[in-house]
Order: C-alpha cells, then structure tokens, then sequence
C-alpha cells in the first residue's frame, strides 16, 4: 500500500505521489510570535513531525520548510504595549518556541526562515501579481490583491465570494471589502522601525504575501505538501493559493490540515487567552515526552478537548510503554534493531497517518512482550522490544534516545547523575544494614517525585505523577 493522504482542496484521501521521485518538498505555515508558545502550537509541530518522520522512513528525501511570522499586528501591538521594539518581541517568543519545540523533540526543518528576512521577494511577487493585474496600488501607498480577478477564490474552504465576510474589511482605495493587503503603509500607531521601503512607498508586508514568498525562495514554484492548521484554512491559504496561482505558480499539490486543539469548547488561542503551556504542565509533573504522545496519539484531523484527566491517561499510557523497555533492557540488553517496523504499522501510518491505530499496534506488542517476561522467554522478549523500538522511533517516542523522554538532554543528564548518586549512597547505607539510612534516601527520592523499585537487577527509578492541582 502507498502512502494516503487526506487532501482538504479535494475533499478526499489521495495516493501520495510526489512531483519529483524520491524528493518531497513540505511548507508548514509556523507561529506568529507575538506571545509564549502553547500546547496548540507544540500540536501542529508535533503532528508534521510524525508525518515527515513517515515520509523519511519510508526513503524520501524531505525538505521541510517552517517559517517564523516575526512582523504582524499582533506583534506590533505587543511591542507598543510593552514600549519595546517590535523585534525584541519576535526573537524573544522565537526562542521559547524553539525551546518548546525541542523539548518535545519536534526536529529542527530544513529552513526555517523569518518574514522579515525575504523582503525582496515579497517586493518581487507583489510586482509580478501588479504586472498580471491581479494586484493594485492605492493612493496611500498600500497594495491589494483583486480576489475578483481570481475566478478559483473560495475552492479551498469551500465558499463563495459572494457569501463571504471580509477579513481585512473596507479601507480608502480598496475596490472590494474582499481584496486583502499585499503591502501596508505606514501607521502612526505603530513603530516606524517596522516599516522597510518599497517602489510603492514605506510599508511592511501583509500576512499572507510571506507564505507565497517563501515557499517560491525555499521550494519553487510547485511543490508536494502545504501545511497548518485547519482554523487558518480561510482566509490564510486561500488568499496563499489565490496569489500564488494568479502569479502564475502551480504552488501546492497537496493540503494537509491538522485538527485544533480545544480548550472549554473553544480553540486554544493567544488571542482568547485560554492557553495551556509546557512550563504549566511540567510545573505538575508532566513530562515532554508524554505531552507528545497526548499530542501525537489521537488522528492529526481530529479535534482534541483538552482536559487535564485526558493528559494524565496519555502520560500513564506512556509510562507503561516506558516501564516495558526499561524492563526489556534490564532482562535481555539493548536490542540492535534495523528500524524496520511490522507490517501492520506500515499499514496503519500509510492509511493516512492513522496514528490511534499506529498506538494500539504499540501497546498490543508491549502486553505481548510483558507475557514473554513474565515466561523468561528472552527470544520473544527481544523480538517483542526490537518491534516497540522501531515503531517508538518512527513516532519520535524511543525512550531510549534520551529527548525528549527525559525532559531535555541537559537537565536528563544533570538529575540521572543526581539520582544516581543517591541510590549509590542507599546502596552503601543497605550494605552495611543501616535500613533506616536507606529507607530515609527512598522517601527524600520520592518527595522529590522520584520512585525507587527493587528488581532483580538492581533498583530501578521512574518520575512520578505530580498529583497537584493544575492545568
């Protein structure tokens, strides 16, 4: 079977065929920085992640665009607010969603470029979509895109221009409350460091023009796969798809939508204000690696409730495959595996990425390889845990390989080396028979969140659940 995908501009799930054998190209649209990143975002990071792990595995070559919108309203907002520069906010938030990002071992893209950062190929484009008539140019200096000289405008999302509500709405010199801003002219409200020249006077880019601009640079005209998430499918990529093809770009082949991440029935979202984020939940206790399984397990279409019971399942669903390789390892060694992973797996992850099923087949060889431990049966015991780790791999989860399993492979190192110290000084204290030495060592571990089992090969530590009220 070859890899399926649900295509949102065809409403139907297609065989994946890419434009050039052997090679992907994959455009994510990225977060906007005006604030500290949230579990949503780590959603989508981690939902593209999964896919082009699979893409990779299966022996394609990947190119992995993920652009940072570092010039916005909302940012310029932030920065009069807080009297800084607009950049200072930007780089600022940037760096924690790399942070996030990492911590929840969503790797680097191949590119990962910045808005601000590909002003001439937005000048570049604008002019081309002026040279087809397809843009126009205000008195003031502002620039619009004419969605009437766009006969395809509304395919994506579904709707009609004529029913459609305007998302820039009316403004002086705009032919059409549906036009949208290529190029915006300066404002007195905002910060005169966030405008850049122009053939059509100072200004800075509209929002959509950046995407078109940067997947023309990073991925040329037509490429394989446009992502993001399914709340910015109108207006984002449709007024994307509206420049880009009336620019003459056959642009994206595929449109991959990911599902949003709902908190009390509504999107989490910055501008709401009903975020959770990862500093909140490691704060109780949670651990990166089990906010990528809550995040990674249900299908990347559907929509997630949020709700702190529903993280705590995913967490404890993680820790038994977690136990079950620990005690693999401890039984039989680190298995040295090819990462071919069982047949029934392929199947499921080319099913459209059908990851609930792709985890069922986890947790079905882990309840197997715990029968084979409880037997001393070492063969199926091995082939039980070369099985798991292949497919833990694929889906960014091999506790084995340190991040994001261990919160980060700085403090990992720091609090396995602190531990391990401790259970040496209990092991001295249980030598020499001071029991109460050893027991006092168990529970200053355990008030720590840390629990010590005694198994045949020595102890074994594990994190615990924080049981405090929380997010």
């Amino acid at each position: 079977m070859s890899l399926q995908l649900y295509d949102t501009a065809t409403r139907s799930v297609r065989d994946f065929v890419p434009r050039e054998p052997g090679k992907v190209g994959i455009y994510l649209c990225g977060v906007t920085v005006q604030s500290p990143p949230h579990i949503g975002h780590l959603r989508s990071g981690v939902n593209y992640d999964v896919l082009r792990r699979w893409l990779e595995y299966r022996g394609l070559d990947v190119r992995f665009i993920r652009n940072i919108t570092d010039i916005d309203d909302k940012v310029l907002a932030r920065a009069v607010a807080e009297a800084v520069p607009y950049w200072s906010i930007a780089y600022r938030n940037e760096r924690l969603l790399d942070d996030a990002y990492d911590a929840v071992g969503v790797r680097l893209p191949t590119y990962e470029p910045r808005a601000t950062g590909h002003i001439p190929e937005i000048h570049a484009l604008i002019q081309r979509l002026i040279d087809r008539d397809h843009a126009y140019v205000t008195d003031a200096g502002e620039v619009y895109f004419d969605v009437s000289s766009f006969a395809d405008y509304g395919a994506l999302s579904g709707q009609r221009p004529d029913e459609m509500r305007s998302g820039e709405g009316a403004a002086p010199g705009k032919h059409s409350p549906l036009d949208f801003a290529l190029w915006k002219g300066v404002k007195p409200t905002e910060p005169d460091d966030a405008y850049w020249p122009s053939p059509w006077g100072r200004g800075r880019p509209g929002w959509h023009i950046e995407c078109s601009a940067m997947t023309w640079r990073y991925l040329g005209e037509e490429f394989d796969i446009h992502g993001g998430g399914l709340d910015i499918r109108f207006p984002h990529h449709e007024n994307e798809i509206a420049q880009s093809r009336a620019a003459g770009f056959g642009f994206a082949r595929y449109w991959v939508h990911n599902g949003p991440l709902n908190l009390g029935g509504e999107k989490m979202s910055k501008s709401l204000g009903n975020v959770v984020d990862l500093p909140s939940l490691a704060a109780r206790g949670l651990r990166p690696a089990e906010v990528r399984y809550y995040l990674s397990a249900p299908h990347y279409r559907s929509v997630i409730d949020y709700s702190k019971a529903a993280l705590d399942e995913a967490a404890a669903a993680y820790r038994r495959i977690e136990g079950f390789v620990q005690r693999a390892v401890e039984r039989v060694g680190v298995v040295e595996t090819d990462g071919v992973v069982p047949a029934g797996f392929e199947t499921v992850m080319d099913d459209d990425l059908n990851t609930p099923q792709a985890f069922a087949l986890v947790h079905e060889t882990v309840r197997a390889g715990n029968t084979a431990l409880a037997a001393s049966d070492d063969e199926a015991v091995r082939q039980a845990l070369g099985e798991v780790l292949a497919m833990l791999g694929v889906l960014g989860l091999d506790p084995l390989a340190g991040a994001p399993a261990a919160g980060g492979s700085g403090l990992a190192d720091t609090v396995d080396s602190l531990v391990a110290l401790a259970l040496q000084q209990r092991e001295a204290a249980r030598a020499r028979r001071d029991w109460s030495a050893a027991d006092a060592v168990r529970d200053q571990l355990k008030q720590a969140g840390v629990l010590i089992e005694d198994t045949p090969h020595g102890p074994r530590w594990t994190l615990a659940a924080n049981a405090t009220d929380g997010p």
